[in-house]
C-alpha cells in the first residue's frame, strides 16, 4: 500500500472519529467557538492589536491554469481604527502593492476613497467594477473578518459540518453578515487555523455565478505570536488564478499615510470607468 493511500485512509479515519461529535455540536454556539478558537490560534489579542503588515515575495497570475504573469512584490497593509460601535461594511484597511525588481516600477493603492494605479506617468483611478470586486473580496476574507469585523452588528456563525481538505480534518463554518454575504470557511481541527474559504458572486453583466476559493498554507509566527500564511492560492470557478509565496512578513512597522495616499503633486490621469475621489493629501 502506498504512503499516499495510507495518509488518505488515516485522514478519513480521523474524520469518522469526529463525525458523531460534530453532528451533536451543530449549533451557532459551537460554530462561534470554532471562530473564537481560530482567533486565539492566530494570536488572540496580539492579532487584534496588529496595526500594519509588510509582506514581500513572489506573485503569480494564471489564466486557464497557464502562467500569465509573475513579479516580485511588496505589499503594505494598514488597519484603520473602526467606529464605536462598529458599523456594517466599514472599510477598515489601506493597502499598497509595489511591483518590480526594486518594488518601484508599478504601484496599486487601495484606501477608503478608492483605488489607483501609479506609474511614472501619474496616478489613474481604478475602474469602479475593479475596486468593487476588491472591496467585496476583502469583506469575504476570513483573516480580515477576524481582525476587523467580529464586532459588526448582524454577523452570525452557522455550523456546516466537518470535511477533509488536503488530508486535513476541518470544522466548517458559514460566516454571514448583515448584507447576507456568506463565506464558508474550513478550520483545521488541530491547529484551529483557517485552511480554505469559499464564496460566490454574480457577474454584474451576465449574472453568471463566479465561485471564489482561497487556500491558506504555511502559517508562521510573524512577530509576538501572531500567525499569518506565507502561501496563499486563489481559484476562480475551479481554475487557479493567483498564488503568493512570501519570503518575509513583518508587523507593526509604523507605516504612515504617505504610503497609502496620493501626494499633492502627483499627476492624475482620467479614467472613464471610475468614480473615486482623488484622495490627495
Amino acid at each position: 500500500m502506498s504512503w499516499s493511500v495510507i495518509r488518505l485512509s488515516l485522514a478519513f479515519a480521523a474524520l469518522a472519529s469526529t463525525l458523531a461529535t460534530a453532528q451533536q455540536e451543530r449549533t451557532p454556539k459551537a460554530a462561534a467557538k470554532v471562530v473564537q478558537d481560530a482567533l486565539q490560534a492566530l494570536g488572540g489579542d496580539k492579532f487584534l492589536a496588529m496595526q500594519d503588515r509588510t509582506e514581500e515575495g513572489r506573485f503569480y497570475a494564471f489564466y486557464r491554469e497557464n502562467l500569465s504573469g509573475m513579479s516580485r512584490a511588496k505589499v503594505y497593509t494598514r488597519y484603520l481604527l473602526g467606529p464605536e460601535p462598529m458599523k456594517p461594511n466599514f472599510f477598515g484597511i489601506r493597502e499598497r502593492r509595489a511591483f518590480g525588481k526594486k518594488n518601484e516600477d508599478y504601484f496599486v493603492v487601495y484606501n477608503e476613497l478608492g483605488g489607483y494605479e501609479i506609474t511614472y506617468k501619474g496616478a489613474k483611478p481604478l475602474d469602479k467594477p475593479v475596486f468593487d470586486t476588491y472591496q467585496e473580496t476583502l469583506f469575504h476574507n476570513v483573516l480580515y473578518t477576524l481582525r476587523m469585523r467580529l464586532k459588526e452588528p448582524g454577523l452570525t456563525f452557522d455550523p456546516a459540518g466537518v470535511d477533509i481538505v488536503e488530508n486535513q480534518p476541518c470544522n466548517v463554518v458559514e460566516i454571514v453578515d448583515s448584507d447576507n454575504r456568506v463565506t464558508k470557511v474550513w478550520f483545521h481541527q488541530s491547529t484551529k487555523l483557517p485552511v480554505k474559504q469559499y464564496w460566490f458572486r454574480r457577474d454584474p453583466k451576465t449574472r453568471d455565478r463566479i465561485e471564489e476559493v482561497t487556500i491558506f498554507d504555511k502559517f508562521r509566527d510573524i512577530g509576538g505570536g501572531v500567525m499569518w500564511p506565507f502561501v496563499i492560492r486563489r481559484e476562480r470557478n475551479g481554475e487557479r488564478n493567483f498564488e503568493m509565496y512570501a519570503d518575509s512578513i513583518s508587523i507593526n512597522q509604523g507605516l504612515t499615510d504617505e504610503l497609502f495616499t496620493l501626494s499633492s503633486d502627483v499627476k492624475m490621469i482620467e479614467s472613464k470607468g471610475s468614480n473615486v475621489r482623488p484622495g490627495k493629501k
